[in-house]
């Protein structure tokens, strides 16, 4: 398993009327959450389609709602890789206030395709093996 967080502040134009963080913006903090992850390990989204020419395109999305995130508000979004990825890779994301209180809770699922057949192609050799260096360096830590 690996996971990483980072962190964001609800933006006034994110609200609704009642200064809740909209519920359509919770999938951008998911992808800001899969980012940063991605970049945490060396690699970014933007390398591996201009160099290595994979896309990551979503195939599902699930979130749950449990509290609003208020305007003005420090979120820590907590993005976990529960397993390694093969065809596909899920990104598990909690939402977190600034009490820790949990906020949003969900998925996402993303394949891999290679970008000049657009075929679904095996998740990347170079990502396995950055992963596989987390997923390590954690089991270790639980040992």
């Amino acid at each position: 398993m690996f996971t990483h967080k980072t962190q964001t502040r609800v933006r006034y134009g994110e609200t609704d009327q009642m200064g809740y963080l909209y519920y359509g913006n919770y999938a951008q903090y998911y992808e800001v959450g899969r980012a940063e992850m991605i970049r945490s390990i060396g690699l970014t989204y933007r390398d591996m389609e201009v160099e290595h020419g994979i896309l990551m395109p979503v195939m599902s999305l699930n979130m749950r709602f449990v509290r609003p995130a208020l305007y003005d508000e420090l979120l820590t979004i907590t993005t976990t890789l529960r397993k390694l990825p093969e065809k596909t890779i899920t990104f598990h994301h909690e939402i977190y206030n600034e009490k820790n209180k949990l906020v949003n809770g969900g998925s996402v699922k993303l394949t891999f395709v290679e970008a000049k057949t657009m075929k679904s192609v095996n998740a990347p050799d170079y990502l396995l093996e950055k992963l596989n260096e987390k997923f390590l360096q954690n089991e270790s830590q639980e040992s």
